[in-house]
């Protein structure tokens, strides 16, 4: 034993961060970076351009999806904000014979047809670039023509979606490839590749593509549980389409994609209409005869009490 004991009292150093000179100097985040709409880091990467490249536009292939539709758009970055080029919607294609099934993968691949189809019919180079015009699921990439234009380039822009192997926003990107535009892409997010192997089943990709995966469950369901199919389907029940009708179903709609891919702008039903929010004013014999029937009806009701 030491023949002396001291006591020392546990204190440590904290160090006040939080002070007046950190709230002095702070400043808060962008607006949708605090709403987590936006991921700036890679914005920036896919907006700014080389200086090189003076006032060149960076395109961007904008995928977003909805519960109920897909959006499929070029954009560019300005100081003023995004300017879209060309835009294509999902809810377009029940005007190619597509009603029903309009946020599964292979409305995804038609969505981005037929906006691949849209912008170069739009900037003069559908004849040049075709793509891939046979659904079959390879691997394609536009080659540039030893005379002429070079194809329309745009960089893959997912926003904040999770960018598994097998999401439908590749779908589009697969779309948009074979309808003739040159986006960098790997095939190893597309449906039929598979990680462990590390190989690619273009039969397997073709499948997703024309909704052989779709069919095999409706088959499925339809012998399983009636009940639940006739539920789960009744869209496609009132269309009257059948599981074995999906492959050409889609080949068709792709066609149609591919001969008219114009957008047609829908007539308003109310052009020309003021709008008006408030009530619109009442003339003198309009309120006199509004308070008569006022007093009519309060008459009735304390009569019938």
């Amino acid at each position: 034993l030491f023949p002396f004991s001291f006591c020392y009292s546990a204190m440590t150093f904290v160090k006040v961060v939080k002070n007046k000179q950190y709230f002095k100097r702070y400043q808060v985040r962008f607006r949708r970076r605090r709403e987590g709409k936006t991921d700036y880091h890679r914005r920036k990467k896919l907006t700014c351009q080389d200086k090189n490249k003076y006032n060149s536009p960076k395109y961007r292939f904008v995928v977003r999806m909805t519960n109920k539709d897909v959006i499929c758009q070029i954009a560019y970055a300005k100081i003023v904000g995004d300017q879209i080029l060309c835009a294509a919607y999902a809810h377009e294609l029940p005007r190619y014979g597509l009603p029903v099934g309009l946020t599964n993968y292979s409305a995804c691949y038609a969505t981005g047809l037929l906006l691949a189809r849209r912008l170069l019919k739009k900037l003069h180079l559908d004849t040049h670039y075709q793509g891939k015009v046979e659904v079959d699921g390879k691997i394609f990439s536009v080659t540039e023509m030893d005379e002429g234009p070079r194809p329309f380039q745009a960089l893959l822009d997912v926003g904040l979606a999770r960018t598994t192997t097998g999401a439908r926003v590749f779908a589009a990107l697969k779309g948009a490839v074979d309808g003739g535009l040159n986006i960098p892409h790997s095939p190893k997010r597309f449906r039929g590749y598979d990680p462990e192997t590390k190989k690619y089943d273009a039969e397997d990709a073709r499948g997703f593509l024309l909704g052989a995966h779709v069919s095999e469950y409706m088959e499925s369901l339809a012998d399983e549980e009636p009940e639940k199919y006739q539920k789960v389907f009744a869209a496609y029940i009132k269309n009257k389409i059948e599981p074995d009708d999906l492959e050409e179903l889609y080949k068709k709609c792709h066609a149609k994609i591919r001969e008219s891919p114009e957008h047609v702008p829908r007539k308003s039903t109310k052009a020309g209409e003021k709008k008006r929010y408030s009530r619109k004013k009442m003339s003198l014999a309009q309120r006199k005869d509004r308070i008569k029937q006022k007093l009519a009806s309060r008459a009735a009701k304390a009569a019938a009490e």
